[in-house]
C-alpha cells in the first residue's frame, strides 16, 4: 500500500497553487501599502510559549496542539497560531527598542489537531499582522481596515465585520461573577467542555456552539465596561465610521484565545456553511510582558485570516482569480545541431526575463506542438538544421496562427519586445 498524506492535510498542486500565490501576493502588496514588514518565525516553538501566550484553558492548548518531546527532552509544539511566535521574536530580538510602532506581517502554516471539515485542516495557513507599541484605538481600526480591504480587493462580497470589547482583566474579573451567576442554574446541563469552563473561563461558554440555547439573556460584557474601556471602544467605532468600514456590534463575540483585551473582532462571509468566520483578531495589551516574563510590556493588536477559508469563499461566490501568466515561448529543435542550439536559446530567453520551455522526451514535431498548446505558450519557435545554417528561426503566434522568419541573432530581443507589448 502506498504512503498517503496525513489526515487533515492537502497537497497544493500546479493549477491550484497559482490561486494561493495570487492571494498571498495580494496580502504582501497590501501590507506594503499599510507599511507592515514581513517576519518569519519557526513552525515549532517551546510548548511553554503557547501555554503562556495562548492560554492553558483554551481548547487549542488543552486539546489541539501537536506536542512532542525532542531529543534534548524538551517539550516542543507545532505552532497552532501566529501571534505568540511573533511576540516571542519581538521580545527576543528587542524590537521594542524601536522608536516607532513596530508593524509586522506573516504568511505560513499552522497546526491544530481537530476534526477536518470544510475550510478547516490540521495543517492550515494564515495571513496575519501584528502592531506593537501603541494604545491608540486608531491602530485597532487600522488593523480591522486592513483585513476588510484585503477581502474587498480580492473580490469577496457581503463581508461583515463584527466587533466587541472584551474589556481588561479587571473588568473581566467582575464580569466573571455575573456570568457564573447566570449559568449556575443550568451548569449541570452544559456540555462537558463548558462545565469545565464554568470555573476556569466562563466567558468561553458564550462562544460554545453546543450550548447557545442556554446563552439567551446572558449578561454581556459591554454592560460592565469601565470608563476606560468604553472610551476606547467608542473611539474604535468612530475611526471605522470615518474610514467607511461597515461594522456591526456583537456583544457576545468572544475570541477563542485568552490574551485579548479591549477590541475583539471577526470577519463573517457566506458560502462556506454554518462556520462562517473567515478571520479575526483583537488587541492584546499585556501579552508581550507575559511572554517576556513580566518585563518590557508593550501594547499590541493584530489579526489572523485563514487562507483556506478565503479560497473556499472565493470559489463559493464565483469570484474569478486571474489566470497565471502563460508560457511565453516553446522552442522546438529539429535536428541534433538545432536541438543543442535551442538549449542555448532557452537559457537566453530565461535570462531576458521570459518564460520558456523545450522538449526533453525526443518527441516528433506534432507531439511537441501539442505540448506547447497544452502549456498555453504564446509563441512557438521552430529551428531546424537548415535554418540554423542560415542564421534564421521560424516563430509562430499561437493566438493568431501567423508565422514569420526572424534573424537568429536578434530573436530573443525581438521576442521580448513582442511579449511585453501584447
Amino acid at each position: 500500500m502506498s504512503i498517503q498524506k496525513p489526515k487533515g492535510t492537502q497537497d497544493l498542486l500546479p493549477g491550484e497553487i497559482e490561486k494561493w500565490q495570487y492571494v498571498e501576493n495580494k496580502a504582501r502588496e497590501l501590507c506594503r501599502r499599510f507599511n507592515y514588514k514581513e517576519i518569519r518565525t519557526p513552525v515549532f516553538e517551546s510548548t511553554e510559549l503557547f501555554q503562556r501566550g495562548v492560554g492553558e484553558t483554551t481548547d487549542i492548548v488543552e486539546k489541539e496542539m501537536y506536542t512532542f518531546v525532542d531529543k534534548g527532552d524538551r517539550s516542543m509544539s507545532l505552532r497552532p497560531e501566529g501571534t505568540a511566535g511573533v511576540v516571542r521574536s519581538y521580545v527576543e530580538n528587542k524590537l521594542y527598542g524601536e522608536p516607532d510602532v513596530t508593524k509586522l506581517y506573516y504568511i505560513g502554516p499552522m497546526f491544530r489537531y481537530e476534526q477536518p471539515q470544510a475550510g478547516r485542516y490540521r495543517q492550515f495557513h494564515q495571513f496575519g499582522i501584528e502592531a506593537f507599541g501603541a494604545v491608540d484605538p486608531g491602530i485597532d481600526a487600522e488593523v480591522i481596515a486592513l483585513g476588510y480591504t484585503f477581502y474587498k480587493e480580492l473580490g469577496l462580497k457581503d463581508v461583515v465585520v463584527e466587533i466587541n470589547s472584551v474589556g481588561t482583566p479587571s473588568v473581566r474579573a467582575s464580569y466573571r461573577e455575573h456570568i457564573q451567576r447566570f449559568f449556575a442554574p443550568v451548569k449541570d446541563q452544559l456540555c462537558k467542555d463548558c462545565q469545565s469552563r464554568y470555573d476556569r473561563n466562563p466567558m468561553r461558554i458564550l462562544d460554545c456552539k453546543i450550548d447557545q440555547k442556554f446563552c439567551e439573556g446572558a449578561p454581556t460584557i459591554t454592560e460592565h465596561l469601565d470608563e476606560e474601556c468604553t472610551v476606547h471602544f467608542q473611539a474604535v467605532q468612530d475611526y471605522l465610521t470615518a474610514m467607511e468600514i461597515p461594522y456591526r456590534l456583537n456583544p457576545r463575540l468572544v475570541r477563542g484565545l485568552d490574551y485579548y483585551t479591549h477590541t475583539a473582532f471577526e470577519y463573517k462571509a457566506g458560502g462556506i456553511g454554518a462556520i462562517d468566520t473567515i478571520g479575526g483578531g483583537g488587541r492584546y495589551n499585556g501579552l508581550v510582558g507575559q511572554i517576556a516574563g513580566g518585563n518590557n510590556d508593550k501594547p499590541g493588536v493584530g489579526l489572523g485570516l485563514g487562507m483556506e477559508r478565503i479560497l473556499l469563499v472565493l470559489a463559493a461566490q464565483g469570484v474569478e482569480i486571474p489566470a497565471a501568466k502563460p508560457l511565453d515561448v516553446y522552442l522546438i529543435g529539429l535536428g541534433e545541431a538545432a536541438d543543442k542550439e535551442c538549449v542555448r536559446l532557452l537559457q537566453q530567453v530565461r535570462l531576458a526575463g521570459l518564460s520558456g520551455e523545450k522538449d526533453y522526451l525526443s518527441r516528433k514535431m506534432k507531439a511537441q506542438m501539442k505540448s506547447a498548446d497544452r502549456q498555453a505558450a504564446a509563441f512557438v519557435a521552430i529551428l531546424g538544421d537548415d535554418e540554423l545554417a542560415r542564421g534564421e528561426i521560424s516563430v509562430k503566434s499561437m493566438l493568431t496562427g501567423e508565422q514569420e522568419t526572424l534573424p537568429l541573432s536578434g530573436f530573443v530581443q525581438t521576442l521580448a519586445d513582442r511579449i511585453r507589448n501584447v
